[in-house]
């Protein structure tokens, strides 16, 4: 586990040469509810066959609603957990993507594209019902496996614990030490991808998915203009599942981050840091 005092050592040298002032969070389910963190307000989850019935009260889950990366970002003003279960999902989409509803409402299939007119406005972001269909039926989320999804930072996980995945929110001067080491530590010359995704999906469904499929992908993500708000400016996430992580802090040190070149991008990283007044 991460805890480990050497692979302690070793993040922390790791973040240090990233230039990277802020702890990654790690994702993992569990049935054990977290003592701290913040959590949406509870609701009842809907279905697809309510929805046909017309029994989802969409008032009452708009008036809850909750962005899994809003979540996060308290999560991580505040150095504790976020944390999401079937009554506390915080969005729809959240809920679809974490595992715990599917199908997706028809609802949602056509706010994420082309609205209902004279009822709601779309968000456009895929020009059919018909493609927001297929996205969701292709991104096809794992069942929540237990009750938790659950959030926090990699060093509060306990000895018995293990994320699933590791999240990292940077701007594009760390991300690009990330993005290069995705590639030196698997020899796989596509080993991040950065697939169509809302916040959430690219931090926790896809991820997993590549995984599921036995393959080894780091996920570029916070590219949905929903959650930008969520993000710091400039700010993107890179999302490694947990394999990927562990050989990033075990072979960091033999990589390109303590040659030369990576000097350069660190005297950017602190004028970055500088320039939002995130260091003196």
């Amino acid at each position: 586990m991460v805890a480990a005092a050497d692979e302690s050592e070793n993040l922390s040298g790791f973040l240090e040469a990233l230039g990277y002032a802020e702890e990654p969070m790690g994702m993992f389910y569990t049935d054990e509810e977290p003592e701290n963190g913040t959590t949406p307000k509870p609701g009842k989850l809907p279905s697809i066959e309510a929805e046909a019935r017309r029994e989802v009260d969409f008032k009452e889950i708009w008036g809850n609603f909750s962005c899994v990366m809003g979540q996060l970002l308290i999560a991580r003003q505040r150095k504790t957990a976020a944390y999401f279960d079937r009554e506390r999902f915080g969005c729809l989409g959240g809920a679809f993507f974490l595992g715990y509803l599917k199908p997706q409402l028809e609802s949602i299939v056509h706010y994420v594209s082309t609205g209902i007119p004279g009822v709601m406005e779309g968000e456009r972001y895929l020009e059919s019902p018909d493609m927001t269909r297929r996205f969701y039926e292709t991104i096809d989320p794992r069942p929540a496996p237990k009750r938790f999804c659950v959030f926090k930072p990699v060093t509060r996980f306990r000895e018995d614990e293990e994320p699933e995945v590791v999240v990292f929110f940077a701007r594009p001067e760390a991300i690009s030490g990330l993005h290069q080491l995705a590639t030196f530590v698997t020899n796989d010359l596509e080993a991040v991808a950065s697939p169509f995704g809302a916040g959430c999906a690219n931090i926790v469904t896809w991820p997993i998915k590549f995984f599921e499929q036995g393959r080894l992908k780091a996920v570029l993500g916070g590219w949905d203009p929903s959650e930008r708000r969520y993000l710091k400016a400039d700010e993107i996430t890179f999302a490694v599942p947990w394999e990927m992580y562990r050989r990033m802090l075990r072979r960091w040190c033999e990589s390109f981050l303590t040659a030369d070149a990576w000097k350069v991008v660190q005297k950017r990283i602190v004028r970055s840091r500088k320039a939002w007044k995130e260091e003196g």
